[in-house]
């Protein structure tokens, strides 16, 4: 008897010694996973086709004359839903960096792998583009399984030919559209009207891309999240016994088993939930690197504990403290504290976006410049002034001294800027000897665009260390 419990045990815990997707001669397994179906899966499949969307027409729609979405690092222009950012706003990028950094470490400890199972590009191309294809062509899962054994005649050849003609297509669509974010959808245009006798180079870049690209979703697949992605290695040092994550309530299944035992618990070993796994393990040994929190276990169990007549959430969102004291809770303090953090984070960045200035003015006195006097009764400084139009219209923009009273003496063209212009100038201010106080007067300097003040910039006016006249 203690001979049979042990073989049970040592065969419960064999999944630690290997991958699922491995076998014992280190061969690869290919996964079959049951298409899933249930209410999860429909929330799952409305964000993956809405972010799909998005990724397949933001460098076609325009907002302020400018693709929602255009990331142009030879240019150094980048534009994020009608703002254009150069350079000089890369300081703008600092609260992103935070919040990106804060989800990525606080979010992954509160809510696990969420992430990969819901937004992650892997996920949504491969579980709502790629593999509905495959189920509409090979069929679900027992089928597809047995046109893998079947000897190649013409279904099969059929069938493989046309699925991944279609796969090559997406791929290929998909990196011409990456390509769209980074020259422009129009430039593409330009490349595809050429070729293949003109721009041969840039030809076999995307033909490569695309090769990349038809690997990993036709052939690769779940390995990318198993052997490559360094996300589900990082999660073991961040999840602890309070971080809410897809599990399987091992207090209310054990011991499994089907029929009307007593002793046994809710689990009836059907092993759905395996079928639907699309990296292939058993979510009832606990937590595993492999699981990508996708949810495909949850509509499956939840499908059979109402077919048997028990209470769904066998398998569901749950911290591993609340599985073990048995609450439903599913947001405890430290959740909702590290939540907050990150709206406050994305706000604070949101905020500085919006509030970005059409105009970014720099005015410093030139390098190893001294004050002259001008005529007998002031002194001028000389200056070195930059300024970005970030807008995508032309601007006609004009300094005035604000305090205290002097005059701006433009050096070469009125500062008229065309849309995403770097201008240049030098300009003299002068001060008239009264209006100096002492040797290093400060300068309160308007930045004014169509009549209107946009910016407030300050500047030190250097005179004389005595101001006895």
């Amino acid at each position: 008897m203690n001979s049979a419990a042990n073989k049970t045990a040592n065969q419960q815990d064999s999944f630690r010694d290997h991958m699922a997707t491995v076998d014992n001669e280190g061969k690869r397994v290919w996964l079959f996973p049951k298409m899933p179906k249930g209410k999860l899966y429909n929330y799952r499949r409305v964000v993956a086709y809405s972010l799909l969307l998005f990724f397949y027409l933001a460098p076609h729609l325009k907002m302020g004359g400018e693709p929602l979405l255009f990331l142009n690092f030879v240019g150094r222009k980048f534009v994020f839903f009608g703002n254009t950012l150069y350079p000089q706003d890369f300081h703008l990028l600092i609260f992103p960096l935070i919040a990106l950094l804060v989800f990525i470490i606080l979010f992954t400890v509160v809510y696990g792998r969420i992430f990969c199972g819901w937004t992650c590009p892997q996920t949504v191309f491969m579980e709502f583009l790629y593999r509905p294809i495959e189920y509409l062509i090979d069929g679900d899962r027992r089928k597809q399984q047995v046109l893998a054994q079947q000897e190649m005649d013409l279904e099969k050849f059929l069938k493989r030919t046309v699925k991944h003609a279609l796969f090559l297509a997406i791929s290929f669509w998909t990196i011409l559209t990456f390509w769209s974010y980074l020259i422009g959808f129009p430039e593409v245009q330009v490349y595809l009207a050429n070729w293949p006798t003109a721009n041969f180079s840039a030809l076999l870049v995307v033909l490569a891309f695309t090769g990349m690209h038809y690997f990993v979703f036709g052939w690769f697949r779940e390995q990318v999240c198993t052997l490559v992605c360094p996300y589900g290695r990082l999660q073991g040092v961040m999840l602890d016994n309070d971080s809410i994550v897809v599990a399987y309530d091992y207090v209310r299944g054990e011991p499994r088993g089907r029929g009307r035992n007593e002793e046994k618990g809710d689990c009836i070993d059907c092993k759905r939930c395996v079928d639907v796994c699309p990296t292939g393990i058993d979510i009832r040994n606990g937590t595993q690197m492999e699981c990508i929190n996708c949810t495909a276990c949850i509509d499956a169990c939840n499908s059979v504990m109402y077919t048997v007549n028990k209470p769904k959430g066998l398998i569901r969102y749950a911290s591993e403290n609340s599985i073990l004291k048995g609450k439903k809770q599913l947001l405890n303090a430290r959740a909702i504290a590290y939540s907050v953090v990150l709206i406050l984070l994305v706000g604070i960045a949101s905020y500085s976006f919006i509030n970005r200035g059409d105009i970014e003015t720099t005015l410093i006195r030139a390098q190893g410049s001294m004050f002259q006097e001008y005529g007998v009764d002031a002194y001028s400084n000389l200056y070195n002034l930059q300024m970005v139009n970030k807008t995508n219209e032309p601007v006609a923009a004009e300094l005035r001294l604000l305090e205290p009273d002097g005059q701006i003496m433009m050096m070469g063209d009125e500062l008229r800027l065309e849309a995403g212009e770097i201008a240049k100038r030098n300009l003299l201010i002068i001060l008239k000897k009264d209006q100096l106080t002492n040797s290093n007067t400060h300068l309160r300097i308007g930045v004014y665009e169509n009549g209107e003040l946009v910016e407030e910039i300050g500047t030190s006016f250097v005179g004389p260390n005595s101001l006895d006249y």
